[in-house]
């Protein structure tokens, strides 16, 4: 019985963020997702520009649902705890969505002039930049601050899916104390009065 169905543009984007978290970016083709749908690969044209498209569709769909997830953790906290409650949700969305998250990447790493994925981006980084101005910190402080966060929890988060982490210990706790070491370090810097500047 075939598979064809009446498609839409959501529905191939839900159809292709599926197939690229179960098997990775580079499973993704228009004639494999093409197949997916029980349609012919001309169909999805009706619906994305081309593989470049889709690819831009899944960086649009990365954003939006990391900047829910990270809003929703943020809420109604600051400080350490809100530092914590934010990498978790950062680290559970990469985990849940691997090869969304990755789409996402490696397609707006190369897009620089493209306004609607950097709206996005930056509904991403303000929720990160209100976080740390909990501890008090402002301007390019706030700022390499949130890349050190986003370098951290992005670093363990990627190893963690790779099966980087072999060992029979538990990585939840790795992960908590880690965080707690970057937050830490950001008390430490503004009490001493020196915001992360070189010294």
């Amino acid at each position: 019985m075939s598979r064809r169905r009446r498609l839409d543009r959501g529905g191939v984007v839900e159809a292709a963020a599926r197939l690229v978290d179960q098997e990775g970016v580079d499973a993704l083709s228009l004639a494999r997702l093409s197949r997916e749908l029980g349609v012919q690969p001309p169909s999805l044209y009706n619906h994305v520009e081309g593989l470049g498209g889709l690819m831009r569709e899944l960086a649009l769909l990365n954003l939006r649902q990391m900047a829910h997830a990270l809003t929703a953790a943020a809420i109604g906290k600051a400080g350490p705890e809100a530092v914590m409650a934010v990498a978790q949700a950062y680290r559970d969305y990469i985990k849940a969505h691997p090869g969304v998250y990755m789409a996402g990447l490696r397609y707006a790493a190369g897009q620089p002039g493209d306004q609607e994925l950097h709206d996005l981006e930056q509904q991403v980084v303000d929720v990160a930049l209100a976080v740390v101005a909990s501890f008090g910190l402002t301007g390019d402080d706030a700022l390499h601050a949130v890349r050190g966060l986003r370098s951290v929890v992005h670093g363990f988060a990627t190893l963690e899916i790779a099966g980087g982490f072999g060992l029979s210990l538990d990585c939840d706790e790795s992960f908590r104390r880690l965080v707690q070491i970057f937050y830490r370090g950001l008390e430490n810097t503004v009490e001493e009065g020196h915001p992360l500047s070189a010294r």
